[in-house]
């Protein structure tokens, strides 16, 4: 039986001295859906760190276009509660619908 390997997550320095992982596009892509989802249920960052107990600033960070901030599952399990999605929605890609930017 063959065994797999595990694949690791690489951390490097970036052009502006910041630790990097492998995983900085998902957390990028996972932060537009966040915003996406706050948005359509109508949320500010403020109501909804309040919602699920968090800072706004730490919401603010996770949302950020260009942040890698990286969180617990806890934190996007409650994200995804407060905002009353399942939480594979951000794991899912984006899709067009009706010639409007839409995340299924």
């Amino acid at each position: 039986m063959r065994k797999l390997k595990r694949p690791y997550t690489f951390m490097y320095i970036g052009v502006n001295g910041l630790m990097k992982t492998s995983y900085d596009e998902r957390y990028r892509q996972i932060a537009k859906k966040i915003a996406y989802y706050r948005m359509k249920k109508g949320l500010s960052q403020d109501e909804l760190a309040d919602k699920i107990g968090i800072s706004k600033s730490y919401l603010s960070k996770i949302e950020a276009p260009n942040s890698t901030k990286a969180y617990s599952l806890d934190v996007l399990f409650a994200i995804a509660d407060g905002l009353e999605v399942d939480v594979i929605k951000f794991f899912m890609p984006m899709e067009e619908k009706n010639n409007n930017s839409d995340i299924s």
